[in-house]
């Protein structure tokens, strides 16, 4: 672990930085929609298939028994990486939104009741709205909404009055997607305990970017995509405390997670993390996320959080310079993201000019539709850097942007 990133050599651990896209050099700015990989998680993957491939749990042949060790490996890892107090509560989903519709799917059986009600916030993704809005309807439950400011940070005042005796669930993200703001997840917790509430936090944007301790933040339920985290797609994590995984039934039934299954006498099954992992899991995936906060350990956690603010202070006051230009998402904490419109021309424009000159950013809703309702507008553009990422990448940016606003003036 170093003070600073030698990022020219980090760079190095990247195959796909050096690709050319339209004739230059890839400008890599949309890692907040997915992380690039490094080759040691690549490695990792390629290890597995070559010399371990074989099915989990129920072989005793030696490459059955040489994956068991390496997936439980894994579940290890990323327990110490979240500070989960037992590698028990860590599930392997399919991805943070498989994560959010396993809990609300089990808390609408076990938890909500007629008249309850669920906080959201308008600034939630799409995957925190939509599985609550469904498990409201199974159970009789509402939906209550906690505001945002026009500078782009929850409305903490609205949110403490909508914290009431009937509240039971709160959904929340740690840091938002579409605006990049840094949510005061701790104290919401501590109020959402106080009236009873369970609480689920989404860490897809936060895990990525700085250390994440799940028992201080004291949250019940907290989710991540492997695939924004530098690792594969298709695998995601689910922590759960204790007694709540206890508590939920399971998700999807088959293979691995039973106790015994008879005809005559029914099924039991098992406790967690087994009882959520139905069939055969995504095991290459696990040692491939694995792999990758290995790596982003060895690089260290402060210093990739330096370098990733210090992009963003640098980009932030060269982008306000730019004529019409307006950014969304003004809150004194944020993430490595940078949301923003230009006048007279639509974000899908922005990005796909951007893209004729090598610039990869994420144009639309961002699956945050509510959010940009409030905002009436249709989308925004959106540049979301990570450590990997260089001033020198942000000046090309800067540049094309200046040369849209005159293109549009």
């Amino acid at each position: 672990m170093t003070d600073a990133l030698d990022t020219a050599r980090v760079r190095a651990d990247f195959p796909i930085l050096g690709l050319e896209v339209n004739g230059r050099p890839l400008v890599y700015l949309d890692n907040a929609a997915t992380s690039q990989k490094p080759e040691a998680v690549l490695r990792a993957i390629g290890e597995f298939y070559e010399r371990h491939n074989g099915n989990i749990h129920r072989g005793v042949h030696y490459l059955s028994q040489a994956a068991t060790d390496a997936y439980d490996r894994a579940r290890l890892r990323v327990a110490a990486f979240l500070g989960a107090s037992d590698p028990s509560e860590i599930i392997f989903v399919r991805g943070a939104t498989e994560g959010i519709n396993l809990v609300a799917h089990g808390l609408s059986q076990v938890w909500l009741r007629p008249g309850d009600e669920i906080l959201l916030t308008r600034m939630e993704h799409h995957a925190n709205i939509v599985p609550w809005q469904v498990a409201a309807e199974r159970t009789g439950a509402g939906i209550v909404v906690a505001d945002v400011t026009p500078e782009g940070t929850l409305d903490l005042e609205d949110l403490e009055r909508k914290i009431t005796p009937r509240t039971r669930v709160v959904g929340i993200v740690h840091v938002s997607n579409a605006l990049g703001t840094v949510n005061p997840v701790a104290d919401i917790i501590r109020r959402a305990h106080e009236v009873g509430a369970v609480v689920l936090l989404d860490g897809c944007q936060s895990a990525p970017h700085f250390h994440v301790d799940v028992r201080e933040l004291d949250c019940d339920f907290f989710v991540f995509s492997g695939h924004k985290l530098c690792g594969p797609t298709g695998i995601g994590v689910l922590y759960g405390k204790r007694e709540w995984l206890e508590l939920l039934p399971p998700y999807q039934t088959g293979g691995d997670m039973i106790g015994r299954v008879s005809f005559e006498e029914g099924t039991t099954f098992r406790g967690a993390p087994e009882k959520f992992e139905a069939g055969t899991p995504d095991i290459a995936g696990a040692i491939g996320l694995a792999a990758a906060i290995d790596y982003l350990g060895e690089l260290g956690t402060k210093p990739i959080e330096a370098a990733e603010q210090a992009l963003l202070r640098y980009v932030t006051p060269r982008l306000r310079e730019i004529p019409g230009l307006k950014i969304y998402g003004e809150g004194p904490e944020k993430g490595p993201v940078v949301s923003f419109t230009m006048e007279g021309v639509h974000p899908h424009d922005i990005g796909t000019i951007l893209d004729s000159e090598g610039i990869a950013v994420r144009a639309g809703h961002h699956c945050a539709q509510p959010l940009m309702k409030f905002y009436g507008i249709p989308g925004t553009a959106r540049a979301s850097f990570a450590f990997y990422n260089t001033k020198a990448e942000t000046d090309v940016l800067v540049a094309s942007l200046r040369k849209i606003a005159k293109m549009f003036a």
